[in-house]
């Protein structure tokens, strides 16, 4: 008999759900929030009253494009967090209920393990053990991943994500948000003339608040000399700030597959959708020897597939959680 599960993720501003049948991807449904462009980033309480409209016809859009039944179902994957609280909320309630009204296990995931075993949704896939780059506007982390479940995190930010650092030196070039992909446009018209500092942070974890405050002081030097300079270099100080956070990035990978000496390397998160960072890997790749991983775009940013397939291996170890849990905005 086939394992069909139900999966929902609503960890920020946007409210998705999937089915997944023994590991299968059947649909992939996600509801976008462009309000939060009008505010410069995700205000939470309109985000929280989003999902609240949003999430019954996401669920019945992805079991109508699964071409399932409700029956079919057998467990309800969720996120738990980390995230925005009010977003959870709505989520987990809703995972609840609807679990509850057919008598179903529910499953709770952690979204960053999620975003990791993204790369189980579609071949090719890595083998274990692997290194997951994990690259978000929350988070980055490089992990060893040794099995579905068995994760161990090497190194972590101990401030600002890569993607805040993205979004951030947007909003000093007075640039729409979220501003990632827009950097990322701009910089291909660009070059990397401008230096910024590499953050000198031992072993294995990251800082990019150092780099966003050297990015303040230089915008602001530079437009005491010259009101017009923002405009007349944006491509290439787009080139410059993507050329700085994609090589912090890769340095430290680089150093991790050194010391653990595994070749398998992956890309996760929303940030892996940045060109500047996916070209990066795979050119390090070849340098290295790696063998280099890099999900489809609609697998790097927010979505409920990658819920379903971490909430699939959970249920084959029917590691399920109580009516009683409650989400976290931190883990």
């Amino acid at each position: 008999m086939s394992t069909t599960i139900l999966a929902i993720e609503s960890s920020c501003d946007d409210t998705a759900a999937a089915i997944v049948q023994d590991g299968k991807v059947l649909s992939n449904v996600v509801a976008t929030q462009d309000i939060h462009r009008l505010y410069g980033g995700v205000v939470p309480e309109v985000a929280s009253r989003a999902h609240q409209i949003n999430i019954v016809p996401v669920v019945e859009a992805a079991i109508q494009k699964a071409g399932i039944q409700k029956a079919d179902i057998q467990a309800v994957g969720f996120t738990r967090g980390p995230g925005l609280i009010g977003s959870l909320i709505v989520g987990v309630s809703f995972a609840k209920a609807f679990a509850q009204a057919l008598n179903l296990p529910i499953i709770e995931v952690n979204h960053l393990d999620a975003h990791v075993l993204a790369h189980f949704a579609e071949d090719p896939k890595p083998n274990f053990p692997f290194l997951c780059l994990t690259v978000s506007g929350g988070h980055t982390q490089i992990l060893v991943v040794r099995d579905y479940l068995e994760m161990e995190i090497l190194g972590q930010t101990i401030d600002d994500a890569a993607g805040e650092a993205f979004d951030k030196t947007g909003k000093m070039l007075g640039l729409d948000y979220p501003a990632g992909p827009i950097i990322d446009r701009l910089a291909k018209e660009g070059k990397p003339v401008f230096k910024f500092p590499e953050p000198k942070i031992p072993g294995l974890d990251f800082s990019f608040s150092g780099l966003k405050t050297s990015i303040m002081y230089f915008l602001k030097k530079q437009v005491a000399e010259n009101p017009n300079f923002i405009a007349e270099n944006l491509s290439d100080i787009c080139a410059s700030v993507q050329d700085r956070i994609v090589s912090i990035l890769i340095n430290k990978l680089l150093k991790a597959a050194g010391q653990t000496g595994i070749k398998e390397v992956a890309l996760a998160g929303g940030v892996s959708a940045n060109s500047g960072l996916r070209n990066a890997l795979q050119k390090t790749a070849e340098a290295q020897g790696w063998k280099a991983y890099i999900p489809k775009f609609e697998y790097c940013t927010d979505n409920a597939a990658m819920i379903g397939i971490t909430a699939y291996y959970k249920y084959l170890q029917q590691d399920f959680a109580t009516l009683d849990i409650a989400p976290v905005a931190r883990y």
